[in-house]
């Protein structure tokens, strides 16, 4: 049996943004957004993996499932593998690690992740979209993903490289979004690595992955959920959130 468990790692010491889970959109915390649309997407069990009593309170008066974790991660995945080993006992066979700055992302969309991780195809799924300008392609902050072909929904490819600068290829360049589905022996495999070259210097951490030669397939959705890292980011998925309220 598929077990699978959507871990949702989440701090308030974000450098950029400090307290981003507790901004209000619509009257609700950003971290109850996302929560929400875990939920909705029947994907599995939602957990919020934090190091902040603060966040766990709000969490559970929600009525969600939040579990203290370490203060000293370097990184989300380190920070959910912590829950799947210790509070999970290493049960689920799927690992979905959704970031808490994604408000508006679709359920639809982390089910889609889900359901082709299921396939057993890859170390590790993903997600991308459109770029819809070319600022969002110079935008340091929007992090790309390059494959070799014409990307379709439903469909998953290979990803050959995450950046974040402007990669000026002739692969085709696509946003990221960050969510990732790990197997258990994937999400096993990569905590054992050590932090790579790429992945301090690009601050990405799926370029442990791929600099360890573990697979990772990109599926395309034609939604374009924004990352909150700063203020800025707060006040376009404010407006979005509003619009569709």
């Amino acid at each position: 049996m598929n077990k699978t468990a959507i871990i949702i790692p989440t701090r308030l010491d974000a450098q950029r943004l400090p307290n981003k889970p507790l901004k209000l959109i619509n009257n609700k915390e950003m971290i109850l957004h996302v929560i929400e649309a875990a939920k909705k997407s029947l994907g599995g069990e939602v957990f919020v993996a934090t190091p902040d009593q603060k966040i766990i309170e709000l969490v559970k008066n929600y009525g969600g499932e939040a579990i203290k974790t370490s203060i000293d991660h370097q990184t989300g995945t380190d920070r959910i593998f912590e829950v799947y080993k210790n509070a999970l006992k290493g049960s689920p066979s799927i690992i979905v690690n959704l970031q808490g700055d994604m408000p508006n992302i679709e359920p639809k969309d982390i089910k889609t992740l889900i359901n082709y991780m299921k396939q057993n195809k890859c170390d590790i799924g993903t997600l991308a979209s459109s770029l819809n300008s070319s600022a969002e392609l110079n935008n340091e902050n929007i992090v790309k993903v390059l494959v070799k072909e014409k990307m379709k929904v439903g469909n998953f490819i290979e990803a050959i490289d995450f950046v974040r600068k402007n990669p000026k290829t002739d692969c085709l360049i696509y946003h990221h979004i960050g969510i990732y589905a790990f197997t258990s022996n994937a999400l096993l495999r990569y905590v054992n690595f050590k932090r790579s070259k790429l992945e301090i210097e690009r601050k990405l951490e799926q370029l442990r992955a791929m600099e360890n030669k573990m697979s990772i397939h990109v599926g395309y959705v034609d939604s374009s959920p924004l990352s909150v890292d700063t203020e800025k980011d707060l006040i376009k998925v404010k407006k979005l959130m509003e619009k569709n309220e």
